[in-house]
């Protein structure tokens, strides 16, 4: 069977599928951005309301969290309704992008139908994953603390069903109704619950409450300031504050730094632009990965122990790893304890030796993957080339082809992945071994949102007041 004729049935199929999946239908009239506000706190204030519902049935938490170390970047609750947060919908477009990126899916983006085919496909494979994740966990990390094993159905429906919606808030905002995506926010907003928590929580703790404002004012009520600059037990204190404040401002100024490509419209005459090569040139995709790549390790490593050495009495894998039997949550001993986050400057400087490993290991993973990563999503010189040209621009000075705009961008794009992959990854790692609120690659990413909303506001700004002008932009 020919390539051609397999990819020919493969459209058919995702056409046909696609017909029984429901859809959210684009606004039919222009949605203004107040609207838009109204529609994107709407599908927020439901995704925070799941993740306030328990899970019906379960009993009690699962020894092990699985997916601590994403609950950030899934935006994701335990014991909730939004147990597996927008982790199936990340997955399937990651996936759906490295199949784009390396051309294993011959698609014309240009052309609507192919792009309809595109999402459509990404939709199906994301409910291909909710189901397959929402089964085996619920199986496998559930089924065991539920009141009666017949309640395992009811609970991989809830696993499922609550992604499914969580799919479709995300589909309300993309199509228009609301700003941006709905995966953006929804991360946002778990990183700034996480850091108002660590700001403002009255729940007590063993020093006094959790939040660094009320702890301050209970302190000061009692006479003893002693304590406030540093705590004990990775709880917020002074010094995470100036950590994370210092971390965020850090951020904002990297985000700026780029090299600007002078441009041309080559169907508007006197229309001049330039093409921003930023040195977070592969944004923060690099770091999500690197840390998924870490979190498995060490997951893996659990599951290891827990079957093999409860007891650390096994060389071989005390190797690998150790674990505390009393407190087997992150591991004590092996390899795995050298490339995971001391998360505390107490902890780093009872081991400076991890935390020095930690670091350069995190540094070196992303830019690896960074370097990876515009090759297989499509973010080299050649495919930024072919995009340009296809804009209808070209460089002052450079011939209207290919081969020369990509032998230009060729000296900027490698260089500056290396140099961006460094500087987020000694970001990511340093802000983890010193605690900052919210954790370092949830900064990362609240700071790399804020940044494209802030830009899609100034878009919608100028579609409003001048829109022959962003009629223009969007062409470029």
């Amino acid at each position: 069977m020919s390539t051609v004729h397999t990819e020919s049935i493969v459209r058919k199929i995702i056409k046909k599928v696609s017909g029984y999946i429901p859809q959210v239908e684009k606004p039919k009239k222009k949605i203004t951005l107040t609207e838009k506000f109204v529609w994107s706190g709407i599908a927020l204030f439901a995704y925070l309301v799941m993740g306030q519902i328990p899970l019906y049935g379960v009993t009690s938490a699962p020894q092990f969290d699985f997916l601590q170390f994403a609950r950030v970047i899934f935006a994701a609750q335990q014991g909730t309704l939004l147990e597996l947060g927008i982790g199936p919908i990340v997955t399937a477009g990651l996936l759906m992008q490295l199949l784009k990126g390396s051309d294993l899916i011959k698609l014309n983006f240009k052309n609507p139908d192919d792009r309809s085919l595109f999402t459509s496909a990404t939709k199906i494979v994301t409910i291909i994953v909710i189901i397959a994740e929402g089964s085996l966990y619920g199986v496998s990390v559930y089924g065991h603390l539920l009141a009666s094993p017949t309640l395992i159905p009811i609970l991989i429906l809830q696993l499922v069903g609550s992604s499914i919606i969580v799919m479709f808030l995300d589909e309300l905002v993309q199509k228009g109704w609301g700003l941006g995506s709905g995966i953006s926010l929804f991360i946002m907003a778990g990183v700034a619950q996480g850091i108002l928590w660590s700001l403002f929580s009255p729940v007590p703790a063993q020093d006094g409450p959790v939040g660094i404002f009320p702890f301050l004012i209970d302190s000061a009520v009692h006479g003893d300031l002693s304590q406030v600059f540093f705590r004990a037990g990775q709880l917020p204190s002074i010094f995470g504050l100036i950590v994370t404040s210092t971390v965020l401002l850090v951020l904002v100024y990297v985000q700026g730094i780029h090299v600007d490509v002078p441009i041309v419209s080559t169907k508007y005459r006197g229309f001049t632009a330039v093409y921003p090569i930023k040195l977070l040139y592969t944004s923060n995709i690099p770091v999500i990965l690197s840390s998924a790549l870490l979190a498995n390790a060490v997951f893996m490593g659990q599951m290891l122990w827990a079957n093999y050495n409860p007891e650390n009495a096994n060389p071989l894998f005390n190797f690998i790893a150790q674990y505390d039997p009393s407190s087997p949550q992150s591991p004590t001993g092996g390899i795995l304890y050298y490339v995971t986050s001391p998360r505390s400057l107490e902890v780093a400087v009872q081991d400076p030796v991890r935390a020095v490993v930690y670091v350069i290991f995190l540094t070196t993973i992303v830019t690896i993957f960074g370097r990876l990563w515009v090759e297989l999503g499509g973010l080299s010189a050649k495919s930024a080339a072919k995009n340009l040209l296809d804009a209808d621009v070209q460089v002052p000075g450079f011939r209207r082809s290919q081969g020369s705009v990509q032998s230009l961008l060729q000296k900027y794009i490698p260089s500056v992945t290396i140099a961006g992959g460094i500087v987020i990854g000694l970001l990511a790692a340093v802000s983890d071994v010193l605690s900052v609120f919210g954790s370092g690659i949830g900064i990362l990413l609240m700071v790399d949102i804020l940044v494209n909303y802030y830009n899609l506001l100034i878009r919608e700004q100028v579609d409003t007041h001048m829109p022959k002008l962003a009629a223009l932009l969007g062409r470029t």
